[in-house]
């Protein structure tokens, strides 16, 4: 296929080349009626770009739409047989790939270390989740992803199984392994793969899903990739998920004024990415390890690598998330994003009691680099004058695998009852 092509990007550009007077949504009217001031902030392109329905923009007569046409570009692309766009992010993709494959009182099986949209699609569909633990790390007090087989097996009734990977410190499961068990009981492995839209485009990255067998893979070109904030792909192959049936459920879920935005930047970062992926990708490869290793000369910061590999924590790791446990330093790793973002003005990816990751992508350049190794020095520098807090003494990671007792959609429509700031924890004590 012609990857030089961008179908959405084309057809935008040639509804602005012809200068089409719309009389229907939006009413701003590509950026006609749009207030000057939020078109400082916003710029105005933004609203030049906004139109209803793509298909309304092509006139070109084809058999296959302007939508359709950049989604088997993008399947092409990533080596799936179908691919599908959502605008509304991947916590509504991974919504109807739930509801594609099973149903109210039917078993599926979960990854515990889950998303709030599966948990939010748990309670819409009704279904009864078989919850999978990850096994922990409980010297980082963080849940590493492993082979989830066994699962599969002792449950024989579920529909499939949802295995979210990688997580967003970077550490992976093992695909293959799973899906080669859930196809051995001919039900389908969907991989919530939000945070790993950049794997299929370079070797030296953790394995993509598509690659390692799994049926539906769902990924946020937002987080690692270049599309903007709610752009997500279904990405499909076998026949174990009837394309049909996820795109009706896609259909149900969906909103009916899709952003040809968002539609656009998956189109045009897609087109990147099959140029220039793997170069692009083979530099910040190269940038986050020349990072890691210059983090691990400074003291107090203790830089995670492939040693969890090797430790049997995890199946595989994505080297382009920076993650750096601070705890020698006498603080957490809220209070050290809380101080970097005060002092430095840098925003870390995340943080927990122990540690703060970055993700290091394509755009980042030496200028971004050095901020990032500056920072972290001066917070070491200043740690000693940062308020020191009582340690946080997690329980043991078997303590918080708690017993189901009904249906999550059961109990979320069941009786409730306000508890007063009296009650809850650490809240003021009644007078």
């Amino acid at each position: 296929m012609d990857h030089s092509r961008a179908p959405v990007l084309e057809s935008l550009e040639e509804f602005r080349r012809r200068g089409d007077v719309v009389f229907g949504p939006p009413g701003h009217k590509q950026g006609r009626g749009t207030d000057p001031r939020v078109a400082d902030v916003l710029g105005l392109d933004v609203f030049r770009s906004d139109v209803l329905s793509l298909n309304g923009l092509d006139d070109r007569r084809q058999s296959q739409g302007v939508l359709e046409q950049a989604q088997d570009l993008m399947a092409d692309a990533v080596g799936a047989e179908r691919a599908f766009s959502s605008t509304c992010g991947s916590s509504l993709s991974v919504k109807t790939a739930m509801l594609s494959v099973a149903g109210p009182g039917e078993k599926l099986l979960l990854s515990r270390n889950a998303h709030k949209s599966v948990i939010a699609a748990v309670i819409i569909n009704g279904v009864e989740p078989v919850w999978v633990h990850p096994k922990f790390d409980t010297r980082r007090i963080r849940p590493s992803p492993r082979t989830y087989g066994a699962n599969c097996v002792s449950t024989p009734d579920a529909k499939g199984m949802l295995l979210i990977t990688p997580t967003d410190w970077g550490t992976c499961a093992d695909i293959r392994g799973v899906a080669d068990t859930c196809h051995e009981l001919d039900v389908p492995l969907i991989v919530d793969e939000a945070w790993g839209a950049h794997l299929p485009f370079h070797s030296g990255l953790p394995t993509w899903g598509m690659d390692a067998g799994a049926d539906l893979v769902v990924t946020s070109v937002h987080k690692m990739g270049g599309a903007i904030e709610q752009s997500s792909v279904f990405h499909l192959q076998g026949d174990r998920i009837d394309p049909a049936v996820l795109k009706q459920r896609e259909d149900l879920l969906g909103t009916t004024s899709a952003s040809s935005v968002v539609y656009g930047a998956l189109d045009g970062w897609r087109r990147q990415m099959a140029e220039r992926g793997h170069e692009l990708l083979d530099a910040a490869l190269r940038r986050a390890e020349r990072i890691r290793a210059v983090l691990r000369e400074i003291p107090g910061l203790d830089v995670m690598g492939g040693e969890v590999i090797e430790e049997g924590l995890t199946a595989e790791f994505d080297p382009m998330k920076i993650v750096v446990d601070v705890r020698d330093l006498g603080i957490c790793g809220m209070q050290a994003t809380e101080w970097l973002r005060a002092h430095c003005h840098v925003d870390m990816g995340g943080s927990d009691s122990c540690r703060i990751n970055a993700s290091i992508t394509y755009a980042d350049d030496d200028e971004t680099e050095k901020v990032l190794v500056d920072s972290l020095r001066t917070l070491v520098d200043n740690a000693g004058s940062i308020e020191r807090r009582p340690a946080v003494h997690l329980p043991e990671p078997a303590v918080l695998e708690l017993e189901q007792a009904m249906l999550p959609r059961t109990a979320f429509f069941g009786p409730a009852e306000q508890v007063p700031p009296s009650m809850r924890p650490g809240g003021s004590p009644p007078r």
